[in-house]
């Protein structure tokens, strides 16, 4: 049986109906067809710096500024993971500042936009729960609510790369 790793968490059900499309080489027209537009504007750092900004006004007023957000050749690979929020605290005099970072993996560069924004989102959602908590995720619905099946939807698109 086909290891699925990116689904591992899912159903046994879910699983099984995965191998069948990949098996029938049928996933990635399944996902074409759920998002037929898959290029998108987003190629640059400053343009997702912009997207995260206009997120964070839209969503998170009142939070924490975000200082940098970029695109990270080596996210996947080093923290596997798509994205992340670090927060750097430097001492500067007598004070000590903290900025925040969102570092998002290239690989969404190729993906639909709603996958991109669903990555924003749940880093964004990090500024003020850091934990993954039932708060968190309901902070996440709240920015998006197609959030679970967007993050359903970007596993299985991992999953048809990554197969053979």
């Amino acid at each position: 049986m086909q290891q699925l790793p990116y689904l591992r968490h899912y159903s046994a059900t879910l699983q099984q109906q995965v191998r069948q499309l990949l098996a029938e080489d049928a996933l990635g027209s399944t996902l074409q067809q759920r998002y037929p537009n898959q290029s998108h504007a987003v190629q640059t750092d400053k343009a997702l710096y912009v997207l995260t900004q206009d997120l964070k006004k839209q969503w998170l007023k009142s939070s924490e500024p975000v200082s940098k957000v970029i695109f990270d050749p080596k996210i996947h690979v080093i923290n596997n993971a798509l994205g992340t929020h670090t927060q750097i605290s430097r001492v500067q005099g007598s004070k000590l500042k903290s900025k925040n970072e969102i570092r998002v993996a290239s690989i969404l560069k190729q993906l639909p936009l709603p996958l991109l924004q669903m990555i924003v989102v749940h880093e964004l959602a990090h500024l003020r729960e850091k934990d993954h908590n039932k708060a968190f995720y309901k902070l996440c619905l709240h920015m998006l609510p197609a959030y679970h099946q967007l993050e359903l939807d970007l596993r299985l698109f991992l999953t048809w790369f990554d197969h053979p």
